[in-house]
């Protein structure tokens, strides 16, 4: 079973001889990108308008066991890009270690692809799957938007932006892109499973746990920029560097949004006898 488990995970034909190519990979075009976050957008602030003028202000609208669903097979998907990238990624590095093994060690690799990477292979192909992915994580803010009847800024562009990040990964084959993608898949399993878990009406934590998950991940992420940077100058140079100075930017401002966010939470959370209330929808 393991075998079997590992082999269609990162021994697939179609895994080894992946390729990103804007002819062959389907959303692989700077045209799509911009074209599906503008739909994303538009139809966020339509869907929000129109409930202004059809349902009473502040009144939620429920659909059912749509959401909980979404949750759980997003914790499902998060869960097989973690396992796919973690053993692909133990299989490339048993496969190339030879070429770089003078220069780095394995976790200097996960931080820092050598100059001259290409975006095909295993480790890729699951880039890829995680970026498809994103666009599965859109529907989260339309489920929001009927809960809460609100839509936020943070929403949209931490969406937006994360999107933008991960097509990037593969145009340029930036550095840092695994960890990066272990670090969020094994979050979102956790975060997703516990919507799930909430949804079907099970009993909450009694701390604010999706909020923790999300700090947690950003924290991390934060350290092994610092790590990239630190490669970057000290052993010869990273491949996607330019494309990492992009994206520390924009983790930059989501980290800046979500503080501010996460400020506003306790605020708003903080009861009367001192305890934090339940998890806001991010």
């Amino acid at each position: 079973m393991i075998a079997g488990v590992t082999y269609y995970l990162s021994q697939h034909p179609s895994i080894v001889a992946f390729r990103w190519s804007h002819t062959q990979s389907w959303g692989s075009t700077w045209s799509f990108l911009v074209t599906s976050i503008a739909f994303y957008l538009i139809v966020s602030v339509m869907t929000h308008l129109f409930l202004c003028l059809l349902v009473r202000r502040g009144k939620p609208v429920s659909l059912g066991p749509i959401p909980a669903l979404h949750s759980l097979m997003m914790s499902v998907v998060s869960a097989i890009i973690f396992a796919g990238i973690l053993l692909s990624t133990a299989a490339e590095i048993k496969e190339t270690r030879w070429f770089w093994r003078r220069t780095k060690t394995p976790f200097q690799w996960l931080l820092c692809f050598p100059l001259g990477t290409r975006p095909s292979g295993r480790v890729f192909f699951w880039s890829y799957i995680f970026y498809l992915s994103r666009f599965l994580h859109m529907f989260r803010t339309i489920f929001s938007i009927f809960k809460t009847r609100k839509l936020t800024f943070f929403h949209l562009f931490n969406n937006s932006i994360l999107t933008i990040m991960s097509f990037i990964w593969l145009e340029f084959s930036q550095s840092f892109q695994v960890l990066a993608i272990l670090f969020t898949t094994l979050v979102y399993s956790a975060v997703y499973g516990y919507r799930f878990w909430t949804a079907i009406g099970l009993r909450s934590a009694c701390f604010p746990f999706v909020l923790n998950c999300q700090i947690v991940l950003l924290s991390c992420n934060l350290v092994c920029h610092i790590g990239v940077l630190t490669l970057h100058f000290m052993k010869g140079g990273c491949n996607g560097i330019g494309a990492w100075v992009l994206n520390s930017v924009l983790n930059g401002v989501i980290l800046l949004l979500f503080l501010k966010f996460y400020v506003q939470s306790r605020r708003k959370n903080f009861g009367r006898n001192g305890e934090i209330g339940k998890d806001k929808d991010l």
